[in-house]
């Protein structure tokens, strides 16, 4: 989507080129491009709409900074509204619980939990230096309970042994307590996925979640899937509750 936003932008900028204030009429070609940008990358409607609304406002009438070029100064503009789309600020994992505090990570099948847990314990581990396990309460997948011990035993840290014969809440409560005995910082959960959001995945969630009492519950989702990764997500949220997004795989393009 950058990428394409990017080049688009560069197409179109030279219609600022000379402009001593940015007017309605100059960034109309601009902005066409800008929302064609963003529809192609399947960015909602709603988003879209709001989104060159407000930088229309940002730059409507502004007096071009010497020293800036008009591109430059309408580049800005995109820049500040994509940040506070995106959210301003940055805001760290909650961890202020009596240890080990649990991160619960949840989703569909084939978003990438469990790498994602694996990465996250990697995070916490390296740039927060907290003492982590991790375990495994996906009795659906196969191999993925060994899957995750082998990324776990990869990035050297602590995998709480599962069996997929166990019911998920035997197995987490007895990775809770063996966080407790053994002085945990951190607890990540790693839940089974499903193919769509069900009433069985539902209320397992919930039994976990009630069970452990997270102090976040992070929905894993792919990027890939588009617009319907929100409604998911709000899906999700309005059964569940979530504190967070997890998005995978950034990197491909569907398009």
């Amino acid at each position: 989507m950058f990428e394409n936003l990017t080049a688009r932008l560069n197409r179109t900028l030279k219609n600022l080129s000379g402009k001593g204030r940015i007017t309605e009429e100059n960034i109309k070609d601009t902005l066409r491009e800008v929302r064609t940008a963003l529809l192609e990358a399947d960015v909602a409607l709603p988003v879209v709409k709001n989104f060159t609304n407000r930088v229309k406002e940002r730059t409507l009438g502004t007096e071009v900074n010497l020293s800036l070029t008009p591109g430059q100064e309408f580049i800005k503009a995109v820049y500040a509204e994509l940040v506070e789309t995106m959210g301003g600020e940055n805001s760290e994992i909650s961890l202020a619980h009596q240890p080990p505090a649990v991160l619960l990570l949840a989703g569909l099948q084939g978003a990438g939990k469990t790498t994602s847990a694996a990465k996250l314990a990697i995070y916490l581990k390296e740039r927060l230096k907290k003492k982590v396990l991790l375990v495994s309460v996906d009795t659906y997948r196969p191999a993925a309970m060994d899957q995750l011990s082998s990324l776990a035993k990869e990035a050297e840290i602590d995998n709480y042994p599962s069996n997929p014969k166990d019911d998920p809440r035997d197995i987490a409560k007895a990775a809770l307590e063996y966080g407790k005995l053994h002085a945990y910082d951190v607890l990540i959960l790693d839940t089974a996925g499903r193919l769509a959001v069900d009433e069985v995945m539902m209320d397992e969630v919930k039994a976990l979640h009630q069970l452990t009492e997270p102090t976040e519950t992070l929905f894993v989702v792919d990027a890939m899937t588009g617009q319907d990764a929100v409604n998911v997500a709000s899906n999700f949220n309005d059964k569940v509750g979530i504190d967070g997004v997890i998005l995978t795989k950034l990197d491909g393009d569907t398009r």
